[in-house]
């Protein structure tokens, strides 16, 4: 576990897969191609997967992340999570909660939240996650009318309160925006359409990442 948190921490660019929404590859070539450019963490998210088709996603994704170095989370399915040999599992504030999704994984995984609000993120803290989301940041496929944009204002507030876990600013971020974001306090990002949506994912992958490093963790 003091690995992987030490790498989540070092960590700076999150792929949320969705291959509803990629226009030329499957999750798996998108993911592939993001790793080469130098995303740290992928998530698996795809919703309309059968399970066992999800599973097999997993196991794959699993092996491609192992190979890069890279960590891998399944979005809100501990057990498919637990199945692959994940590194972890994210939930929305809907999901089950952080100790009843380690109760399924079992020790020593991470366990991610998203948050909306100051609230939420200080009671993901409380409840013992390793990392929050703090979105959506802009309009956004993934989340349209489900979670309205919370801006660049909750952005800053999670950065001024001195939480003590990392968090990655999610939700129509793009190349354009990005600085943005990390003048706004953030130094992690996690994007979804920005890589899964153009034509040269590895190339977007090493923009974003490039523009990361521009600003230096703390």
């Amino acid at each position: 576990m003091d690995d992987l948190n030490a790498r989540l921490k070092a960590a700076r660019l999150y792929l949320v897969t969705d291959q509803e929404l990629s226009e030329s590859h499957d999750t798996p070539a998108t993911v592939e191609e993001a790793l080469r450019g130098g995303v740290d963490i992928v998530q698996l998210r795809e919703y309309s997967l059968a399970d066992s088709e999800l599973l097999t996603m997993a196991r794959q994704v699993r092996e491609m992340t192992r190979a890069h170095g890279a960590l891998f989370i399944v979005n809100n399915r501990p057990d498919i999570a637990r199945l692959s040999g994940a590194d972890g599992v994210h939930l929305g504030q809907e999901d089950l909660s952080a100790a009843e999704a380690r109760a399924i994984l079992g020790e020593g995984k991470l366990v991610g939240v998203s948050t909306h609000a100051l609230g939420q993120a200080a009671k993901a803290a409380a409840d013992g996650a390793d990392y929050i989301g703090v979105g959506p940041v802009y309009p956004t496929q993934t989340k349209k009318d489900v979670v309205p944009p919370v801006t660049l204002d909750y952005v800053r507030q999670v950065s001024q309160a001195g939480l003590a876990l990392p968090f990655f600013a999610i939700g129509g971020i793009k190349l354009h925006n990005v600085e943005e974001v990390l003048k706004a306090g953030a130094r992690r990002v996690a994007v979804v359409t920005g890589l899964v949506k153009t034509l040269n994912v590895r190339k977007m992958a090493g923009e974003f990442k490039e523009i990361l490093l521009k600003y230096p963790l703390a």
